[in-house]
């Protein structure tokens, strides 16, 4: 079964079952039982020890503690206790109170939280968080819907860290990049000239941001998107109340204290940020060896561990200030409680996708999809083209951005070498922008699940609202690539790419106004 067609069959169960029932927890458990399935040949013992052990590796590996992923589940429930003690100390409303006297509009909230999300470019994960913190008490103010915050957080997070040479993602490219050169002797390019040179060949990440923007300018209200801001407008609902209770939602829980300070949430936003990304700084510096830059350190910081120390002192600090409020205040034990438990649907969402990915990882789904790119004969106009759908499969299918770039990114080069070396720089891009745009659709990915925990969003809700805006992107995207192929002028490609997103843009706005007026 393993490297063979049946080996998607985990990822198309999950994806439709998803689909259809939006049980994301029901979809990710099929789909980890169809792979244990698979791997021991449908042997019900078999089936049973593998999920077993699939569970325990993420917890105990090689006969030791996996600390990376502990400190990444201790931060989520550091992150709860954080949120619970800003809404109890009145922090949140506070803030919210004294943010919308200087951001009137919804339309001005909305365009703050899309470029705070391009402002925070260290890393995804800490994008994903960190902004949903300081963007909600805004947001729900002005009746924004959790699902439009979780797509601006998502279609933010990923493609700027994408694109962003001082972030956890650019050293890790910019790694694999030196490798693959000195593979196939490229002395031409240096990977940190080549990194820079991809960033205007990076479509599909350039579409997702500028889509961020005409969603917030006018309205762009798509599909289900559209019935979750109707809803908060009219009603006030920023959640689907037909779902159980979200991460980091804490409605009706705290009666926030009424002397709530604005300081009480930015200073404890602020010994988060501060903390982790020194904590980043300081991790990566004594991993690396030799000469120590800041690409080096980058590429060697421990991320995980940098979101606990950050997220250890801001609960702290948060801790601190609610404590030193008067009477009555809500009880701390309270707080630390509902903290915990508002952040357990997204650990056990965030374990089944790392179990899932598991599963997929041992069928080889990856080296399948791998091979029918090294097997399929085409023009080499439409490598780039080529290259991002599949790699948009692959990430799609196995929740990793990451992960498709180790595998896919080898193959484009070597294949670009061989065939058309003017084509190397758009094939690699195509890459890049291609597991972002699977890593967007999926409900496995680390990114998306952290979108929604950090919007205090259902993750379900997030999915699939923010799908339609992927599939735009990644219409103009695919333009894109096809005339880098055709014609290989950069210049012209990313015109036409930003040109025709803009038109989607205009024309479904343009639809959905129409349509309105005649209901």
């Amino acid at each position: 079964m393993e490297g063979t067609i049946y080996s998607i069959i985990p990822a198309i169960i999950m994806l439709v079952l998803v689909l259809l029932t939006r049980k994301v927890v029901l979809s990710l458990g099929a789909g980890i039982i169809a792979g244990a399935l698979l791997i021991h040949n449908f042997s019900i013992g078999g089936t049973l020890k593998e999920i077993w052990i699939i569970f325990f590796q993420i917890f105990i590996t090689d006969g030791s503690v996996n600390i990376s992923n502990i400190l990444l589940l201790s931060f989520l429930l550091l992150l709860g206790i954080m949120t619970a003690f800003l809404t109890a100390s009145g922090g949140s409303r506070a803030f919210g109170e004294w943010m919308i006297k200087r951001i009137k509009t919804r339309t001005g909230a909305q365009l703050m939280t899309a470029v705070l999300g391009l402002m925070i470019f260290i890393d995804d994960y800490f994008n994903s968080l960190a902004v949903g913190q300081i963007a909600r008490p805004l947001t729900d103010r002005h009746k924004i819907s959790r699902a439009k915050l979780a797509y601006f957080i998502d279609s933010t997070s990923a493609p700027v860290t994408v694109i962003s040479p001082i972030s956890s993602w650019g050293a890790y490219i910019i790694g694999i990049l030196g490798g693959l050169f000195a593979a196939n002797e490229i002395t031409t390019l240096q990977p940190f000239e080549a990194f820079i040179k991809m960033i205007p060949l990076n479509f599909y990440a350039l579409a997702a941001m500028i889509l961020v923007f005409i969603v917030a300018t006018f309205k762009l209200d798509i599909g289900s998107m559209r019935t979750h801001e109707k809803r908060a407008i009219e009603t006030g609902e920023l959640l689907n109340t037909k779902n159980k209770k979200v991460p980091g939602d804490f409605s009706n829980t705290f009666n926030p204290h009424e002397e709530g300070k604005v300081y009480h949430l930015l200073a404890p936003i602020c010994v988060l940020i501060i903390t982790t990304v020194t904590s980043m700084v300081i991790t990566g510096a004594k991993a690396s060896d030799g000469n120590i830059t800041i690409f080096t350190i980058f590429a060697n910081t421990d991320v995980n561990l940098s979101l606990f120390i950050g997220g250890l002192l801001a609960v702290g600090t948060s801790f601190f200030f609610h404590t030193q409020q008067k009477l009555p205040r809500a009880n701390v034990f309270k707080v630390i409680l509902e903290g915990i438990k508002t952040m357990i649907p997204a650990i056990y969402i965030l374990i089944l996708a790392w179990m899932i990915g598991s599963v997929i990882g041992t069928l080889k789904t990856g080296e399948y999809l791998a091979h029918i790119v090294q097997t399929v004969s085409l023009s080499p106009t439409l490598l780039p083209l080529l290259f991002f759908l599949i790699a948009g499969v692959m990430a799609l299918a196995t929740g990793t951005s990451w992960g498709t770039f180790g595998i896919m990114l080898p193959i484009a080069a070597e294949v670009a070498v061989i065939t058309n070396m003017d084509l190397l720089l758009p094939s690699l891009a195509a890459v890049l922008a291609g597991s972002v745009f699977g890593d967007h659709c999926t409900p496995i990915s680390d990114t998306t699940i952290l979108s929604s925990t950090g919007a205090g969003a259902n993750h379900i809700d997030h999915v699939i609202t923010q799908l339609p805006y992927a599939l735009l992107a990644a219409a103009a995207a695919c333009i894109g690539y096809l005339m880098i192929g055709l014609t290989n002028y950069i210049l012209l490609s990313l015109i036409v790419t930003v040109v025709i997103i803009i038109a989607f843009g205009i024309f479904i706005r343009f639809l959905t106004k129409t349509t309105l007026k005649k209901v």
